[in-house]
């Protein structure tokens, strides 16, 4: 007789399934007309389907009731969704994006995040009682980094084409990506420093002078320049590979596609086997991977990539809203809820405004106030501070005395856990600030701003294909063999953009300011009347 078969894997898959397909009904009229971003609605599900209401998503039963399991999980679960999207991140980028916006990207990394660590750490320390300053700089250190994911529902979408110019959504990108990976230094600074001098007598022996060299040896030799060496040599392969295998035609359409996701699996895995950054070196592959742009232009009207991107930040903010410790926010030792929620309004107001308006005037993509105020406010804490956060507690962890964590450490990691959490979910409220951006009509007309010209639709009937300049178009058989492996597609063309449903995409036959365009073929046939016209 049949019965129910009521397992994890069944349920699950049932939930996630059902609630993506829900979403996606919707998914429009909600990013682009609620401006509510996918991860915020991903959490609040998550919530819903967890143990504290339908009970459909059980963490615990997954992690065999172990809170060190739940963490692993996590820990593994960010660092896969992080090291895709910062693969991504480093595509997206123009041909030697790098190389070219070194100074912004040096203020911004350099002085930038320092100021953010620090200026993080005051207010964790003026705003938790009885903290010691040293404790303060761990937890300021995991939520310095800005959030690639949460990168995204900024620069990307209808809010990003009116209100943000192209220069300044790529420099936001550049920033969340690179930093996202260079939060270690930061984080093992103070780390290093609790193990050998934070702790009074129960400290490790060797003192400052033990701490400082493995923060140089071990952090910056090791997981940053590794991570960095390592990054641009994969990416630098991958990318000769690729065009080999172009040349030779020995790769499909498929399979061309998903390299750029494949590759951010390998990085992961492997920097995970040498223990180095993999966040880091992820990031660098990407860029050194599109060095020569042909990647990013071949790939930049499909949507393979952004869809899998999207099915892993929805099931990461699903799995955040089950996990997170909502009941620890009212009731622990640490900090009440009402210093809790003041932290929350500090650090958004000074972790990135005061470096970001003192440093715009020597930032070019930066160009006015409002955009200062803008780059300032919406730097999101998110999967990157999990990431950290997860990293830190397996740390803390091996932090043992006589078999026993010490009390100093058992205070960090209670505090860490409540503090980051609450300022990621605080964090998401940055699409509430979206929507309510656009009340303010001059604000709104001041930041959407640019030296770039709007340009007028390109008046075509129908277009029979497109192709990037990049990989020129041959006739006979290498056209025929282009045509199977790209699969070309006909567009039905919209006014002033062109593309899948609802969501705008490049309008054919222009490129950005500084790409090759990317010419429209028409392919004309006579009509019965004898009067030529645009046919697909």
């Amino acid at each position: 007789m049949p019965t129910l078969a009521l397992i994890n894997f069944n349920i699950v898959c049932a939930t996630l399934g059902g609630f993506i397909s829900l979403f996606g009904l919707v998914s429009y009229l909600c990013k682009e007309q609620f401006y509510l971003s996918e991860a915020l609605i991903s959490l609040l599900a998550g919530v819903l389907f967890s143990p504290h209401a339908a009970n459909f998503i059980r963490p615990e039963d997954y992690a065999l009731h172990s809170d060190e399991n739940l963490e692993v999980i996590t820990l593994h679960f960010t660092r896969l969704v992080l090291g895709v999207q910062l693969v991504l991140a480093g595509v997206q980028l123009p041909k030697r994006y790098l190389q070219i916006e070194w100074r912004s990207l040096g203020l911004l990394l350099g002085p930038g995040m320092a100021a953010m660590w620090m200026c993080s750490s005051l207010v964790i320390w003026a705003m938790v009682p009885n903290f010691k300053f040293l404790h303060a700089l761990i937890i300021g250190a995991c939520v310095t980094p800005t959030d690639p994911v949460l990168s995204n529902s900024i620069v990307k979408g209808k809010f990003a084409d009116k209100h943000v110019p192209l220069e300044l959504q790529r420099i936001i990108i550049a920033e969340s990506g690179a930093n996202d990976g260079l939060g270690y230094p930061f984080l093992f600074f103070a780390i290093y420093l609790l193990q050998y001098t934070g702790m009074g007598s129960q400290s490790f022996s060797g003192g400052v002078g033990k701490a400082m060299a493995l923060w140089f040896y071990e952090t910056w030799a090791y997981t940053i320049l590794l991570s960095l060496l390592y990054g641009t040599l994969v990416g630098w392969i991958a990318r000769k590979l690729l065009h080999w295998a172009e040349e030779k035609r020995y790769v499909d359409r498929e399979s061309f596609m998903v390299f750029a996701i494949a590759l951010a699996l390998f990085i992961v895995g492997t920097c995970g086997l040498i223990g180095t950054d993999d966040l880091l070196a992820c990031f660098i592959a990407g860029n050194v991977f599109t060095q020569d742009d042909w990647f990013r232009l071949e790939t930049i009207d499909d949507s393979l990539q952004p869809t899998i991107d999207m099915l892993l930040n929805l099931s990461v903010f699903m799995w955040f809203g089950a996990v997170c410790p909502w009941s620890s926010f009212l009731g622990n030792s640490v900090i009440p809820i009402h210093r809790l929620i003041f932290l929350g309004i500090l650090v958004l107001l000074v972790r990135r405004l005061p470096i970001v308006f003192t440093m715009h005037t020597w930032i070019p993509q930066i160009e006015l106030v409002s955009q200062a105020a803008f780059v300032g406010f919406f730097g999101p804490i998110g999967v990157g501070a999990i990431f950290y956060l997860s990293v830190s507690l397996e740390f803390l962890r091996k932090i043992q005395v006589n078999g026993e964590a010490p009390e100093d450490v058992k205070q960090v990691m209670e505090s860490i856990r409540v503090v980051v959490w609450f300022l990621v979910v605080h964090g998401l409220s940055v699409p509430v600030g979206k929507a309510g951006y656009h009340l303010p009509a001059t604000i709104s007309s001041v930041i959407s701003t640019s030296t770039h010209e709007e340009r007028e639709p390109i008046p075509i009937s129908n277009i029979s294909h497109t192709h990037s300049t990049a990989t020129p178009l041959t006739t006979g058989e290498d056209a025929s063999f282009r045509s199977r492996k790209r699969g070309f597609r006909s567009v039905t063309p919209h006014p002033p953009f062109f593309g899948i449903g609802r969501s705008p995409s490049h309008q054919p036959g222009m490129g950005q300011d500084d790409e090759p365009e990317r010419p429209v073929h028409l392919v004309i046939h006579p009509t019965r009347s004898g009067d030529n016209k645009p046919q697909p």
